[in-house]
């Protein structure tokens, strides 16, 4: 059996010369980095083709094809990936094994849709089991689309939508979508880049601390939400404009990771300062009890990762839908916005110390509910689909 090395294509060609723009890019050059990150970074010329002894991928220039499942057709010789969208099932890309590339050429020209000559086979997205991505935490169809014109905005939505994971709270999941559409599509024609609007959720996280620390709930709390916002933003901009990277991946993730105590902090402070009646033994309490509890719930899940091969929130639909409501930023954001409303910020406090001890009790339950079904077998993720 050849190795798989061997069976992926070493080179790419793109056909048709209208390639309509989507997301500030053209779509064939949104194929040439989606590729380049896949490992095929040589692109050839359609006249060029007869000359190629390798296996090759071709591509329609009008379409747009979701990463996950670019790599899998990558993996997959003599395939024919149909589209998924509307128009549906129309040749978008192919995998040629060697000595078939201009067999696979007519295949993509418009007219040939339906001639698929022998060595070939058309496939659909859920045929090349790509419809759980591990690292976005969800199980959905990717795309496969036809870049028309006028379906731009829907188009554009449903690879946009695409970017988001789908374990998340339930701010994220719900709130946030149609405005983070919008700025996000603000922040990529005018070039802005991811780590900008990480750099300007850092200057929130700052701004809420301070206000927080002198007891101006409304504004630290509109500043809170906004680098919730952002935070959100900046993630769906980089999967969406194909400029990730380590740096901004450390950069995004390390203020996540590292701001919500400090605000939990200048909370505690900005009640002792504002008069607030909570006894100081009692307030202290509280605030070990929520970093200590956040602290904790991290490991948790750190150690979920380590001794079960997978994040305990995709484990079962039930992890993913406590996800939603676990005690992280957003949903303890909802508690203080909720009780700051009717002027009791300390009963807020109060209310995200409760329902984060409870949140760990409910993670450490998972976490060894986890370690014992995994004495009788590997875990996979509900989202994975049949074992």
């Amino acid at each position: 059996m050849r190795a798989e090395t061997e069976l992926r294509p070493s080179f790419a060609c793109i056909l048709g010369g209208d390639s309509p723009e989507v997301w500030g890019d053209s779509a064939a050059d949104r194929l040439r980095r989606v590729l380049a990150r896949a490992g095929v970074a040589d692109f050839v010329e359609p006249d060029a083709l007869s000359a190629l002894t390798g296996p090759v991928v071709l591509l329609r220039a009008d379409a747009a094809i979701d990463a996950p499942l670019l790599q899998a057709l990558l993996k997959t010789p003599g395939t024919v990936l149909l589209s998924n969208g509307d128009p549906a099932g129309l040749p978008l890309a192919v995998h040629a094994p060697a000595g078939l590339a201009g067999a696979a050429a007519e295949v993509l020209r418009p007219g040939n849709a339906a001639a698929l000559p022998g060595g070939f086979r058309a496939v659909t997205a859920a045929d090349l089991g790509a419809s759980y991505w591990q690292a976005l935490r969800k199980r959905e169809e990717p795309y496969a689309l036809v870049v028309r014109p006028e379906a731009l905005k829907r188009i554009e939505w449903r690879m946009f939508m695409g970017t988001y994971k789908g374990a998340t709270d339930l701010v994220t999941k719900w709130l946030w979508p149609r405005p983070a559409f919008h700025a996000t599509k603000l922040c990529a024609r005018f070039g802005i880049t991811p780590n900008q609007v990480t750099a300007l959720s850092l200057l929130l996280v700052i701004a809420a601390f301070y206000w927080f620390w002198e007891g101006n709930w409304m504004a630290g709390l509109l500043a809170a939400w906004g680098m919730t916002f952002l935070d959100t933003v900046d993630g769906k901009l980089a999967r969406i404009t194909l400029t990730s990277s380590k740096l901004g991946n450390v950069f995004d993730h390390g203020i996540d990771l590292i701001h919500p105590p400090f605000w939990y902090w200048a909370w505690a402070v900005g009640l002792q300062q504002s008069g607030h009646t909570l006894d100081e033994t009692d307030l202290i309490l509280m605030l070990a009890v929520i970093v200590a509890g956040y602290v904790l719930q991290r490991i948790v899940e750190g150690i979920a990762i380590w001794r079960l091969g997978l994040e305990i929130h995709v484990w079962r639909p039930v992890d993913t839908w406590f996800r939603l409501v676990t005690a992280r930023r957003n949903p303890n954001l909802l508690l203080l916005t909720l009780f700051t409303a009717v002027a009791r910020p300390d009963l807020g406090f109060a209310a995200v110390a409760v329902w984060t001890a409870l949140c760990l009790l409910l993670h450490v339950f998972q976490l060894l509910q986890g370690l014992a079904a995994a004495r009788r077998g590997k875990l996979r993720s509900w989202m994975a689909g049949p074992a």
